[in-house]
């Protein structure tokens, strides 16, 4: 299992800065209110906007798993190409998995090699990438060996609607109106709104969005699986992982509840050290875009201006992305001797399944170290030395390890950050399943695009800045 190693987050290390042991301790103001923030989630459990603790579990699982994998296996061997469209918690979560549980090659390889088809996430509308894998698509296999997969609980989102409307021109144009929908597999709302009527007119196969799963709760739901699994990804064995780390984060024991331990840590290291931005550095590649979904879950959640009492409040803390070692040239100066306002959490690997030995006989004798050790055992150190050197510095961290990067343990880590969110939202009295601040925005583009009903937005909105100051 995940083992989190907090220590570096208490006052014994790193003095005033860090939280005094028997503060966490059995017994303590902590570990009671643990106690019954842990019968607060229990109570709503898989009710409302806290469906997603489900989907690990019977019988959210085989509902999910049975609509997923027989589809995988009719449509496995028949593509090269998957796009799929998302944005936000339609598509982090997807390119997270496939970048911590496939080759970084994954796209390169042979067919015969790869076992699925290339994965390609248009998770934005920038012109110059979603025009650049429409001609690698033309270039290699054509639309009558590529599906798409559109992502969107309401087909209204403009971003995801935008992209899925090119690419349906370009299915029909090459395949015929009635050919392309073979093409196309659709998540959504099984009931209602803009993409059912589009899906249920066009006769696209459909997964559910699950009601009462918000789309950074999502990737352990068709939303994640259906990609997933289409590149080989073992995603039984990930809800198994979730589930096993959903069963220890129902513990009403602050010391055996690791999901309560980190957000009661981040928590009170924000509200009562001043410590309000929230880095996570993975010591392997693969876990690299897991802190991006880790940064929307975090900063979507958490940061809201008012509490469930209606006080102004502008709770949150800012999430942070680094990756080590590279980032130990980049940013860890910073971290150590710029302001002391961060909590670091370092990834660790342990077993890493490949290693690269370092050769001898260069015969440069400062250099003489290195021979005979390996890539891994070279990384490994400079994880530890990175957490003694910030430890050292008064900076509070901590070490989450992943016994290997597999699915299930990519399950736990992401039941893990769910689950601390929930536990964080509670602590903070706001409301961690709205997004009340994105709605301006979107508006916004609705009225700037020319959206019927959203006229008068067009006119507050200008080029820039409030002003005319353009250097």
């Amino acid at each position: 299992m995940l083992r989190i190693d907090y220590g570096n987050c208490l006052a014994g290390a790193v003095g005033g800065h860090g939280l005094d042991a028997g503060s966490l301790a059995p017994g303590s103001e902590s570990d009671r209110l643990a106690e019954a923030l842990c019968e607060r989630l229990d109570a709503v459990r898989t009710t409302g906007w806290t469906r997603w603790r489900g989907l690990p579990y019977e019988p959210m699982r085989s509902e999910h798993l049975d609509a997923v994998l027989p589809l995988v296996d009719r449509l496995k061997g028949r593509f090269d190409n998957l796009i799929v469209l998302g944005i936000g918690g339609s598509a982090l979560g997807n390119i997270a998995l496939q970048s911590a549980l496939n080759p970084p090659t994954w796209n390169l390889l042979p067919d015969a090699q790869r076992g699925g088809p290339r994965l390609f996430v248009l998770d934005n509308v920038d012109p110059v990438a979603v025009a650049r894998t429409i001609r690698f698509v033309e270039s290699s296999g054509g639309w009558e060996r590529t599906l798409v997969n559109v992502v969107s609980k309401s087909g209204e989102t403009a971003e995801t609607a935008a992209q899925f409307m090119i690419l349906r021109e370009k299915l029909i144009a090459a395949l015929g109106e009635a050919e392309h929908a073979g093409h196309v597999v659709a998540i959504t709302d099984p009931e209602r709104g803009t993409m059912r009527r589009l899906c249920d007119s066009a006769g696209y196969a459909t997964l559910p969005v699950p009601d009462g799963v918000g789309g950074r709760f999502s990737v352990l739901s068709p939303v994640g699986l259906f990609s997933a699994a289409m590149c080989g990804i073992d995603v039984s064995a990930m809800l198994a992982g979730a589930q096993v780390m959903d069963d220890r984060c129902s513990s009403a024991q602050l010391g055996r509840n690791p999901a309560a331990m980190l957000a009661t840590i981040l928590v009170r290291l924000g509200l009562e050290r001043g410590k309000t931005n929230h880095v996570m550095m993975p010591y392997a590649n693969a876990l690299y875009l897991m802190a991006d979904w880790f940064r929307q879950l975090w900063a979507e959640s958490l940061g809201k201006r008012v509490n469930d009492a209606g006080e102004e409040v502008f709770a949150g803390f800012t999430p942070i992305k680094a990756l080590g070692a590279r980032d130990q040239h980049s940013q860890v100066q910073l971290y150590r001797e710029g302001p002391n306002d961060k909590v670091i959490a370092l990834l660790a690997v342990e077993e890493f399944g490949e290693d690269v030995a370092i050769p001898a006989g260069l015969g440069v004798d400062s250099l003489a170290y290195l021979e005979g050790s390996s890539l891994a055992q070279l990384l490994d150190a400079e994880r530890r030395a990175t957490a003694y050197a910030l430890t050292q510095s008064q900076r509070p961290n901590l070490t989450i390890t992943f016994p290997r990067i597999d699915a299930r343990h990519i399950g736990e880590f992401i039941q893990l950050w769910q689950m601390t969110t929930a536990y964080a939202g509670l602590m903070l009295g706001i409301d961690a399943y709205d997004q009340p601040a994105v709605e301006l925005g979107k508006q916004a583009t609705f009225g700037l695009m020319g959206r019927a009903g959203y006229e008068e937005w067009a006119g507050k909105v200008s080029g820039g800045s409030s002003g005319s100051h353009v250097v």
